[in-house]
């Protein structure tokens, strides 16, 4: 399979990724860099393509949703604290 064919994957997966790019275009990210980062997602949910041959019926992971609890600390005391000096300034 040639590197960036899509015939493994599922139905599914391509929806995700066409979702993810469309949702990173409206952000403004250019349209070959919103489909990279979004097929790099589906990838690190799912491990690639999912059709017969190639670890079909393997669950998702959804790595590319979690995030630490660290990372959750560390973000919301950084909002926090912008509020706070907004609402003073």
């Amino acid at each position: 399979m040639p590197r960036g064919d899509k015939r493994r994957y599922t139905d599914k997966q391509k929806r995700k990724a066409a979702h993810i790019a469309q949702s990173y275009e409206e952000r403004g990210v250019s349209h070959d860099e919103a489909e990279a980062r979004a097929w790099a997602t589906v990838n690190k949910d799912s491990g690639g393509g999912n059709l017969s041959g190639s670890g079909r019926g393997k669950p998702d992971s959804h790595a590319a949703d979690r995030r630490k609890a660290a990372d959750r600390s560390a973000a919301a005391k950084k909002g926090w604290e912008t509020r706070r000096r907004r609402a003073q300034g």
